[in-house]
C-alpha cells in the first residue's frame, strides 16, 4: 500500500490545515509532509529497482522507474517550497498582503496541488492520469491569484482560460486513445491502462491533439502565453512548484505516451513535432530574455527555455537522451526552486519585481544575493550544477541521433539566453542605482534580517543539485532505468 500511503500525507497535512487557522507549525507539517513523500519515494525507488513495479488497485496505481524518480524530484521541491513558504505567508500576513483565511486557502491549496502531482505520476490508467493534471489547474488557478490584486486575479483568468483549452485537448486525445483501443480488443477495464497500451501500440492511431493538449500544460511554445502571467504573480513558493515540478509533470505525461506513440506511428511523427515546439520555445524565451524587466518573469522565461531542452533531448530518444532529460528534469526542479524562493525573499526585502529596481544585492543582502545568483548560474548551466552534465549529455545525444542542424539552433538560442540572464543578473547583484530619471528605481525598504529557516532551503537545494553535478552515483541506476520505461516496452 505505499504508492497510495504517498497521497495520505499531503492530503492529511491539506485537512489539517482545513480545520485550523493558520499558524507557523501548519506549515512546518506541510514541510513534514513532504519529506515523508522524499523517504516513501526513494523507498519505493529501491523497491522498484530489487523487484521490478509495484501496481495496486487491480493495476489502476502502478510505479515503476520512471514514477519512483518523479516521486523523488517533486517531494525534494514540495520539501523546499513548503519549508520556505511558512515563512513566505506569514510575512505575507505581517504585511497585509493575505488575510487569515487567505493563508488558511494557501496552506490547503498547496498540499491538495502536490497529492494531484503524486497522483498523476503513479496512475497506470491514462485517464486517471489526465485527471490528476486538470486538478493541478483547479487548485494552481486560486494559489496565482493569491494576493488578489488586479494583475494577479488577471494572470489566474489567463492561466485557466488557456490551460483549461490545452487539457480539453488532451481530453480529446485520451478519449481518442480510449476509441482506438477499444477496436483493437482490449479488455474495458484496462482500455487506457498504460502497460495494455504500449504492448498494442502497433495496432493504435494516437492523435496528436495529445501532444499538443499536454504541450500547453507544459508551456511550450506556441502554447506558452500563460506562462509568465501565472508564474510571476503566484507565491514565490508556488512559483517554484509550477515551474520546478508542474511543468515536468506534464512533460511526464507525454514521456508516457512517448513509447505507444512511437508504436504506433513510429519516432519520426513525435520527433518532428518536439523538435519543432523545442525550438520555437527557445527562441520566444530568447527574444523576451532580451529587454525583460521582470524578474520573476525572467525566470519564467528561463522555464520555458529549459523545456525546450527537455523537448529536443526527447526527440532524440535514445536511452542516454532520456536520461539526460530525466536529469536536467531533477536539476531544473532544484535550481529554478531556488531562484524563485530566493525572488520571493528579493520581493520582501526590496518591495519590487522590477529588475531595474534592484541593485546591489551581494553588498547589501549577500545570502539573498548570493543564492539567487547561483541559482541562475545553475540555471544557465554553469558547472558544477547538475544541469550543466544534462545538457551536454541532451547535446551528446542529439548529434548521435542526427540531429545536428537543430542542436546547432538551440545553442544560438541557448547563448543569447545565456547572455541575456547574466546581464540582467549583473545588474541586481552588482549595479548601482540606474541613472535615467524615468527609471523605477526607489530606496529599498530596509528588510527583515535574514533567518535561518529562509536560507536554510535556498543553500540546501543548491548543494543537492550541485552534488548530483558531481556525481549521479546516488541515482544512476535509477535514472536509466527510468529511461528505459520510455524507450522500450514494459
Amino acid at each position: 500500500m505505499l504508492p497510495l500511503a504517498l497521497l495520505l500525507a499531503p492530503l492529511g497535512a491539506a485537512g489539517l490545515a482545513a480545520l485550523v487557522a493558520w499558524r507557523a507549525w501548519v506549515g512546518w507539517v506541510g514541510t513534514a509532509a513532504s519529506a515523508v513523500v522524499a523517504g516513501a519515494g526513494i523507498a519505493l525507488a529501491v523497491r522498484v529497482l530489487d523487484r521490478g513495479p509495484l501496481s495496486e488497485l487491480d493495476g489502476l496505481v502502478r510505479v515503476d522507474a520512471l514514477s519512483a524518480f518523479m516521486i523523488i524530484v517533486i517531494a525534494l521541491v514540495a520539501v523546499l517550497a513548503n519549508w520556505s513558504g511558512t515563512d513566505y505567508i506569514t510575512t505575507e500576513l505581517a504585511d497585509g498582503h493575505t488575510t487569515p483565511a487567505g493563508a488558511r486557502l494557501y496552506a490547503i491549496l498547496v498540499q491538495l496541488f502536490i497529492a494531484a502531482m503524486l497522483a498523476a505520476v503513479v496512475a497506470n490508467n491514462l485517464g486517471v492520469m489526465w485527471v490528476s493534471v486538470e486538478a493541478t489547474t483547479i487548485a494552481t488557478a486560486f494559489l496565482v491569484g493569491h494576493r488578489r490584486t488586479r494583475t494577479s486575479l488577471e494572470a489566474s483568468w489567463k492561466y485557466v482560460i488557456v490551460a483549461s483549452v490545452g487539457v480539453a485537448l488532451a481530453f480529446l486525445g485520451t478519449a481518442l486513445v480510449y476509441f482506438a483501443s477499444r477496436h483493437t480488443g482490449t479488455p474495458a477495464p484496462a482500455t487506457l491502462d498504460w502497460t495494455a497500451l504500449v504492448a498494442g501500440a502497433g495496432r493504435l492511431n494516437p492523435a496528436g491533439l495529445l501532444i499538443l493538449g499536454f504541450g500547453t500544460k507544459v508551456g511550450l511554445a506556441p502554447m506558452h502565453t500563460w506562462l509568465p502571467d501565472a508564474h510571476s504573480q503566484a507565491p514565490a513558493p508556488v512559483s517554484a512548484l509550477m515551474s520546478g515540478v508542474l511543468l515536468s509533470v506534464a512533460f511526464y505525461a507525454l514521456l508516457r505516451y512517448k513509447p505507444v506513440i512511437d508504436g504506433a506511428l513510429g519516432p519520426a511523427f513525435m520527433r518532428r513535432l518536439l523538435v519543432v515546439a523545442a525550438l520555437l520555445s527557445l527562441g520566444v524565451a530568447a527574444s523576451l530574455l532580451i529587454a525583460q524587466r521582470d524578474y520573476k518573469r525572467m525566470l519564467a522565461y528561463s522555464s520555458m527555455e529549459h523545456m525546450g531542452l527537455v523537448a529536443l533531448g526527447t526527440a532524440a530518444g535514445t536511452p542516454l537522451a532520456i536520461a539526460a532529460v530525466l536529469l536536467h528534469i531533477l536539476g531544473h526542479g532544484l535550481g529554478k526552486s531556488v531562484a524563485f524562493l530566493g525572488s520571493g525573499e528579493i520581493l520582501h526585502t526590496e518591495g519590487t519585481t522590477n529588475i531595474a529596481g534592484v541593485h546591489g544585492l551581494l553588498a547589501r543582502r549577500p545570502v539573498v544575493g548570493g543564492t539567487f545568483g547561483l541559482g541562475l548560474l545553475a540555471l544557465l548551466g554553469m558547472p558544477p550544477f547538475s544541469l550543466f552534465a544534462s545538457e551536454v549529455g541532451i547535446a551528446r545525444a542529439s548529434l548521435a541521433a542526427g540531429l545536428g542542424w537543430a542542436l546547432a539552433a538551440a545553442t544560438v538560442l541557448v547563448l543569447v539566453i545565456f547572455a541575456a540572464v547574466l546581464s540582467h543578473a549583473q545588474r541586481m547583484l552588482l549595479g548601482g542605482p540606474d541613472a535615467n530619471p524615468s527609471s523605477t528605481n526607489h530606496d529599498p525598504p530596509a528588510g527583515r534580517p535574514l533567518s535561518w529557516r529562509v536560507a536554510a532551503p535556498l543553500i540546501g537545494g543548491l548543494a543537492l543539485c550541485a552534488a548530483v553535478g558531481i556525481t549521479t552515483w546516488p541515482i544512476d541506476r535509477l535514472l536509466h532505468a527510468a529511461a528505459a520505461v520510455v524507450v522500450s516496452r514494459p
